[in-house]
């Protein structure tokens, strides 16, 4: 088997919930085929009705296209899937929480003859607190430059200059890092001079509707009473799949090209 000398990588932002799930399994297969997609990497933190993944919602995500899913910190809320976590090497929590805990936070697969290191980091600005991303990214970058320079790194972060800030750091050393976790796409996408493609937050993939896939009403009678009611999933309206897509040279680990995928109004 001839290697090929590029990989194409479609990174998709957090699917939310049952809206996102039904959105990939609609609209994945044809955004392979569009871009010509060798291989799809996809935040599943809140694909379980908003708060975590389940076996049941990961084995959909994979039987809709997806070769590798990473998370963030609603990886932990549901109980009886942290188990599974020590199961799977296609299911990725943020590498800087506690190594005691379930699951890994760095892995490979193989497409086509080429392996794709994957790195999921959780920032520390807003969030819950977790071991330096910076000191414990950059050990594990350099452990899978051992193995391949084809290095994604997912950065599941709530401030912009967190994620930018990271991504300045690992350039020249791995072929793209993107943001989670806002659920709102932005549109900075670039080639740093190492040869990194940087996106600070990919998006959503879920409903279009509510306030970032939750339904309107109990997330604004937080806001406006301080009342913290349960949240739940926007089931009705138009949805979106937010993702990008990356074009690597094989050899180098460099980026060759970066677009964003920002499909909105689907049914």
């Amino acid at each position: 088997m001839v290697t090929p000398s590029t990989v194409t990588v479609l990174v998709v932002g957090d699917v939310m919930g049952s809206p996102g799930r039904d959105t990939l399994k609609k609209h994945l297969a044809l955004a392979r085929e569009q871009h010509h997609v060798d291989a799809v990497i996809a935040n599943g933190e809140n694909a379980a009705a908003g708060f975590g993944l389940t076996t049941s919602t990961a084995d959909e995500m994979f039987a809709a296209g997806v070769d590798f899913i990473t998370s963030g910190n609603h990886i932990w809320d549901k109980r009886e899937f942290r188990a599974v976590l020590d199961e799977t090497d296609r299911i990725l929590r943020p590498a800087n929480y506690p190594p005691n805990l379930p699951g890994r936070g760095v892995g490979t697969f193989t497409v086509n003859g080429v392996t794709i290191g994957v790195l999921n980091l959780m920032g520390r600005v807003f969030m819950p607190p977790v071991d330096d991303p910076f000191r414990v990214g950059r050990a594990l970058v350099d452990e899978l430059r051992h193995i391949t320079p084809v290095i994604i790194v997912d950065v599941h972060a709530e401030a912009t200059s967190e994620k930018m800030a990271m991504g300045r750091f690992l350039d020249g050393d791995v072929s793209l890092v993107y943001g989670t976790h806002t659920h709102v796409q932005t549109s900075d996408e670039q080639i740093f001079a190492g040869g990194t493609a940087y996106l600070t937050d990919v998006g959503m993939t879920g409903p279009s509707d509510g306030v970032i896939g939750m339904e309107s009403s109990a997330v604004l009678e937080r806001f406006t009473n301080a009342v913290s009611e349960r949240f739940a999933v926007q089931k009705t309206g138009t949805r979106q799949f937010c993702a990008a897509v990356t074009t690597i040279d094989v050899a180098s680990g460099r980026a060759l090209d970066i677009k964003r995928i920002n499909l909105r109004g689907l049914a």
